[in-house]
């Protein structure tokens, strides 16, 4: 009987320098966003006939999105800016059932290219609400699994972005405004999230890979194909997963030579 650790897997083999680009990826994301934060550009204001103001207790519902969509328009500014001191040649919000939420692209010399494309998946959370998007799914297993092993350095970034909701009545309306502002972030490279901090829901198709608390995160260098092997571990640790559901998606998404 075929068991995993006898099969003949292909196994990614990333780039000498993918440590070294990741980090210059999170790094220019997060100066983008912390310069934007330090120059009062980090305000999202809605106006609407409403006489008393946006309804609080539900604002996370819509705030999530908007922040979403302020961050993918925030990156599209930057990218249309030539010679900017990050490099970003290119932006684009993707698709909603895209794996990711905006694709990214420094320019850069490496040993892959001299393009650096990178993949983020954006979250947002309220910085008042304790629990608001604090477990979110990333993206499914099969489909990130497949992506390492087609693009041995593929990236995908989380960006975690912390906003607050305020009203505020505008002078010239005599109604009341609202106002999202983002105050605080976190990016980080996906494959270098630590294991304890990753669960597999085998809810929804081949299941989610979620991080348990994106506002406590730590990291563990590791490869492609510890990361490739980290997934398969979550996947058949679930007690709603069999062996035999694994192999039928490598077979699949052929991850087996």
């Amino acid at each position: 009987m075929k068991r995993y650790e006898n099969l003949n897997l292909k196994i990614p083999i990333e780039s000498t320098d993918y440590p070294e680009v990741s980090s210059f990826v999170i790094k220019a994301i997060e100066e983008i966003i912390e310069e934007t934060i330090k120059s009062g550009h980090n305000k999202i204001i809605l106006n609407t006939n409403l006489r008393n103001g946006l309804p609080m207790e539900n604002i996370n519902k819509i705030a999530g999105p908007i922040v979403e969509a302020w961050a993918a328009e925030l990156f599209e500014n930057i990218s249309a800016q030539n010679g900017n001191s990050w490099n970003l040649i290119y932006s684009e919000a993707c698709s909603r059932l895209g794996m990711a939420d905006i694709v990214l692209q420094f320019k850069k010399k490496t040993s892959f290219g001299s393009v650096i494309t990178a993949n983020i998946d954006s979250k947002a959370t309220a910085e008042d609400l304790e629990k608001s998007g604090k477990s979110p799914n990333i993206t499914s297993f099969a489909r990130i699994r497949t992506a390492y092993i087609n693009d041995s350095d593929f990236l995908f970034i989380i960006l975690s972005l912390k906003h607050k909701v305020y009203c505020q009545k505008n002078i010239k309306t005599g109604l009341i405004d609202g106002i999202m502002e983002v105050v605080k972030h976190n990016a980080y490279d996906l494959k270098y999230i630590s294991s304890s901090d990753l669960n597999y829901n085998p809810a929804l198709g081949t299941g989610q890979i979620q991080i348990k608390d994106i506002h406590y995160v730590t990291l563990e260098k590791r490869t492609a194909w510890e990361f490739c092997q980290l997934l398969d571990s979550k996947f058949l640790s679930s007690s709603k997963c069999t062996f035999e559901d694994w192999l039928k998606l490598a077979q699949q998404h052929k991850w087996i030579k």
